[in-house]
């Protein structure tokens, strides 16, 4: 009997030579037991499952300037990417506030970060909004940089249970924090058809909202509900039928990735958290402190452009980024997810 409850647990077992689900790719799901084979689906240019990659991490390096015994706050902690290459450079003396909501990669992000010998003497993890910087500013003090990666990790993207992937079904959820507000799903079905036609285009520039919101409405008087990314995804190729056939695959794939970012960004109130991070920054960074925000969205990248030219003009901050900067084509052959951000940056006047 103790033998038998000593057995280590048996992986899961798949058909054919590779893994195709999430749940079945053992071996990216566990980084640090098989490093190699990691090693090899990177160099494949892919994101192993349940890992995040981080982008622009020279060029925020490079920018924020980071500097032993400084105090600093990672907004959007995510994977820990950024925070490890930034923790290495805060020793001796220094601080990262780190905040996420994300009930489920947060812990797991703790515990890698611990495992590398980053406690709780130099790294402050809290689970919470960014919105709320001012209660991290309450406990840290001034803060001499701040960083904001305001994309979607890798490891909630390729978890079909969280439903944010186009590519395999899964229930259509789409929270940051699941544990909090309503889901995609339960959106779509208590919200009018003029609301879903309005926020399609202001979240997305959606062109065919209007053809997309009427037959989701109409589903939704007759009692058909939707519960899954797959039943969404086949509502907007039945709408798209009318596009002519050789165009036809490519214009649903981009209509969805559209329609999915808009009810994403909805269900968590991205662009209203954003406007109010950014319009509490000044007040939290120390003179002369430093800010990157690398953003994946239009609407994300002019909230940063306008928030930091508004305050550049008042004299709160003494330079901002003339360009947003891009990942350069080495990192987007290496990492194709890194192809539409954008890196903006500010400085507080001293």
């Amino acid at each position: 009997m103790d033998n038998e409850q000593s057995k280590p647990p048996r992986r899961i077992r798949y058909k054919g030579t590779h893994p195709k689900t999430f749940k079945e790719k053992y071996k990216e799901l566990q980084p640090e037991k098989y490093a190699a084979d990691i090693e090899k689906v990177m160099q494949k240019g892919n994101t192993p499952a349940g890992m995040h990659r981080s982008i622009c991490v020279n060029e925020i390096l490079e920018f924020l300037n980071i500097q032993p015994g400084q105090t600093g706050l990672d907004a959007t902690l995510g994977y820990g990417g950024h925070s490890l290459e930034i923790l290495k450079r805060l020793a001796p003396g220094g601080r990262l506030f780190a905040t996420d909501v994300d009930p489920f990669e947060l812990p797991r992000t703790r515990k890698r970060l611990e495992a590398l010998g980053y406690g709780g003497d130099v790294l402050f993890i809290r689970k919470m909004n960014f919105s709320g910087i001012e209660q991290i500013v309450y406990e840290s003090g001034s803060l001499n940089f701040v960083l904001a990666d305001l994309g979607v990790s890798s490891m909630q993207i390729d978890d079909p249970e969280r439903g944010f992937s186009l590519k395999v079904e899964g229930p259509l959820d789409l929270r940051l924090n699941p544990k909090s507000g309503k889901s995609a799903a339960m959106l779509l079905k208590t919200i009018t058809q003029d609301r879903l036609e309005k926020l399609l285009v202001e979240n997305s520039d959606e062109p065919y909202a209007a053809r997309i919101a009427a037959v989701i409405i109409s589903k939704n008087k007759c009692g058909t509900h939707i519960e899954t990314t797959a039943q969404l995804k086949e509502i907007i190729k039945d709408v798209l039928q009318f596009i002519p056939e050789n165009e036809r695959i490519e214009i649903i794939k981009k209509t969805s990735q559209r329609c999915f970012q808009a009810l994403r960004i909805e269900v968590n109130d991205e662009f209203g958290v954003l406007e109010k991070f950014l319009e509490k920054l000044p007040a939290a960074l120390a003179p002369g402190g430093r800010v990157a925000i690398l953003s994946f969205h239009s609407g994300e990248d002019r909230r940063v452009k306008k928030s930091f030219q508004q305050f550049f003009r008042e004299g709160i901050y003494s330079e901002i980024a003339p360009d947003p900067i891009r990942p350069s084509l080495e990192e987007i052959s290496s990492n194709p997810r890194a192809r539409s951000a954008k890196l903006r940056w500010a400085i507080k006047k001293s």
